[in-house]
């Protein structure tokens, strides 16, 4: 026996399928009316023939948005942008400057080689050998370390140099960066200055060794030179000129030796070293006539013709 809600549920799903048959039922008589029934155009137009080809306009995706030009006439064609009306060649710009990746790649390998180019072509040898010496003249072995002599060398040849990397700067680098100097014309303009300081302090002597080593032919004008032959021509004076330096310096720490070697020889001290003796008396001369101040001043002036 069915409860009241049973039955009352039980009507309901009756009358629920009913209605899903008379829609299905409905949707398949209007499907078959539509495929049995010809077109027809809108109200007020002519009906169209059932074998008439329906006109199809085909656009394209990507439309250009394009101003308002003038009518072309059929006789003159078209022309591309950027040609010109005479020969119709398309013109291009170009950046004359050097793009940031080039001038990256210069900055490196100038960093590469920088340590070779800040002891063969400027005047950090004579320096650092001059400053080596007279740390040796004195008889001390230590002081000032190797790292201050290299450092104070490295300023007093950034020092005598401005000048002439002004005039590297100025004549080859910056035109290149602004794209006025090609690389080639950059480079040659650009290294005449360091050149032209190079045979300033090169003795003729070293040239002729150079030109004799290398069985080269003598050059009309020193301008003519490359770089292969002054260079080392170029360290070689300045070895000379250090060694002379040194020299010089050595004659009054030499005396001072002598002296205190032959003070201890007449006193019979003949077991305590002379050095140990000597080395006081040296470094209040060399304090007393400010030695380091003559020395870096006569470095200095000897870069200035």
């Amino acid at each position: 026996m069915k409860t009241p809600i049973g039955a009352w549920l039980t009507r309901l799903g009756r009358r629920l399928g009913v209605i899903a048959a008379s829609a299905f039922l409905g949707s398949m008589i209007a499907a078959a009316l539509m495929l049995a029934t010809p077109f027809t155009a809108s109200a007020g137009a002519a009906p169209m023939p059932a074998t008439a080809a329906l006109p199809v306009q085909v656009q394209p995706l990507l439309t250009p948005v394009v101003g308002p030009t003038s009518p072309v006439s059929p006789s003159s064609p078209v022309k591309p942008a950027g040609s010109t009306a005479s020969t119709g060649t398309v013109s291009v710009s170009v950046d004359p400057k050097p793009s940031n990746s080039v001038t990256v790649l210069l900055l490196v390998t100038v960093l590469s080689v920088a340590p070779s180019i800040i002891l063969l072509m400027t005047s950090f040898t004579k320096i650092f050998m001059v400053l080596s010496l007279t740390r040796n003249a004195l008889g001390l072995t230590g002081v000032p370390p190797n790292q201050v002599l290299a450092g104070l060398s490295l300023f007093l040849s950034l020092f005598i140099m401005a000048p002439t990397v002004k005039a590297v700067n100025a004549a080859g680098i910056q035109p290149y960066l602004k794209g006025t100097k090609s690389q080639a014309a950059a480079y040659h303009d650009g290294i005449a200055p360091l050149r032209q300081f190079m045979l300033q302090h090169t003795r003729t002597e070293e040239i002729a060794l150079m030109l004799r080593a290398g069985h080269l032919p003598n050059p009309p004008t020193p301008d003519k030179l490359d770089l292969t032959t002054i260079i080392p021509a170029f360290v070689l004076s300045e070895l000379r000129s250090a060694m002379i330096i040194g020299f010089v310096i050595y004659i009054p720490f030499l005396i001072i030796d002598m002296v205190v070697s032959s003070s201890l020889m007449s006193l019979g001290m003949m077991m305590l070293p002379p050095v140990s003796v000597s080395l006081p008396f040296k470094l209040l001369l060399f304090v007393l006539v400010d030695g380091w101040g003559l020395i870096i001043t006569a470095l200095v002036h000897s870069y200035q013709t």
